[in-house]
């Protein structure tokens, strides 16, 4: 495998880690329309999303049962519900259906990325290749492309349900990718009692991942609101905040693809979270539109290396026979992180503005200085 393009073999869930990039960046640019839609305040709208993370845990808890039982058709599976999903947001004017729909995105959501990124453990474990940067910058891209073209739609005057059916044609496509002959994730069956312990490993990785994770997707989620609300942008503008942050992850995570192979992932960790903390504040002090542009781009290029980096230290430390499921459980951990962040940020933003979250989402992402050397410490011992 060493003369060849990682991108061959990353085929598969690189398709789905963009069609979920895609989904979700239209979702977030979209966001003002549907809270306008529902009629609701920010910290209304971060009551009606707080059952998202329900649903994406039950159903992360229920993955690896599924992706040992669906075999090679788990992770295509996994994308075209969620594709399904995110079809449903924009057509739930009504309060009580609002919920309900997003439960199912949160379902599908966290299905699909507990396959997907066992799915790259598996590979990168089998290759000796490092793929998890160029999966992840997939997701970016993807996010950038929804926010950017739901911006286009948005500025056409379209309606939100009509914008994410759309988009999710985008995702449609992308899901024909995911298609393998051997794409059987292996390791996803819980072994027999007594067959091995998953130990701290996950849980210290899978907090770094929760910390990434509640930061990255509550920036993205609010940033298009923080610019429109906060700062007076257009609908175009406030697009521009989340494809802006999503544009910067992923191109630093495309050139942190082989760097991140050659730094010691505790010092990568550390730089990537204090550069992190650093955009949000500068994103909460903007005084217009391009300072919150300056301040996203400085935390999506501290931020993009976070999760990738965590979630490959969990794989590459964990024993082959609890790889995926260690990957998993670090997944799981992370979820928490990634559904929690945006209904607690709108819970701030709702009692102290948007300024406020971004500050609070700065003080999360330092944990990281004190979890990374955690995560050494666990490993010493175990060895």
């Amino acid at each position: 495998m060493s003369g060849h393009f990682p991108l061959a073999a990353a085929r598969a869930p690189l398709a789905a880690f963009a069609a979920m990039g895609v989904l979700w960046g239209t979702f977030a640019a979209v966001l003002p329309d549907l809270k306008t839609m529902l009629g609701v305040d920010e910290a209304q709208l971060g009551l009606l999303l707080f059952v998202t993370p329900l649903a994406a845990v039950a159903a992360m808890l229920l993955a690896p049962a599924f992706g040992a039982r669906m075999g090679r058709l788990a992770l295509p599976a996994g994308v075209l519900a969620m594709v399904a999903a995110f079809t449903l947001p924009g057509h739930a004017a009504a309060l009580w259906l609002f919920p309900l729909a997003m439960m199912a995105c949160g379902a599908a959501t966290g299905l699909t990325d507990v396959l997907m990124n066992a799915r790259v453990t598996a590979i990168e474990n089998d290759r000796g290749i490092h793929l998890m940067n160029l999966c992840h910058a997939g997701y970016s891209f993807g996010y950038a492309a929804g926010a950017l073209g739901t911006g286009v739609l948005r500025s056409a005057d379209w309606a939100p349900g009509e914008v994410m059916a759309t988009m999710a044609l985008a995702g449609a496509a992308l899901s024909l990718l995911t298609w393998e002959r051997a794409g059987a994730i292996g390791a996803l069956a819980r072994p027999p009692a007594g067959g091995g312990h998953l130990g701290l490993l996950p849980v210290i990785g899978g907090g770094i991942v929760l910390v990434a994770f509640l930061t990255e997707n509550a920036a993205e989620n609010w940033s298009a609101l923080h610019i429109e609300v906060t700062l007076g942008g257009s609908p175009a503008e406030g697009a521009l905040g989340p494809a802006t942050l999503a544009l910067t992850m992923g191109v630093a995570r495309l050139v942190g693809q082989g760097f991140a192979a050659r730094v010691p992932p505790v010092r990568l960790l550390v730089a990537g979270a204090t550069l992190a903390a650093a955009g949000a504040l500068v994103a909460a002090a903007a005084t217009s539109p391009a300072m919150a542009y300056a301040g996203f781009i400085v935390m999506g290029l501290g931020a993009s290396v976070i999760a990738p980096t965590a979630f490959s230290l969990v794989g590459r430390l964990a024993s082959p026979a609890m790889r995926a499921r260690a990957v998993a459980r670090a997944t799981l951990f992370g979820y928490f992180g990634y559904f929690f962040g945006p209904p607690m940020l709108g819970f701030i933003a709702g009692a102290f503005g948007l300024r406020a979250a971004f500050v609070v989402a700065a003080g999360v992402l330092l944990t990281v200085l004190v979890l990374a050397p955690l995560a050494v410490r666990v490993r010493a011992a175990a060895a």
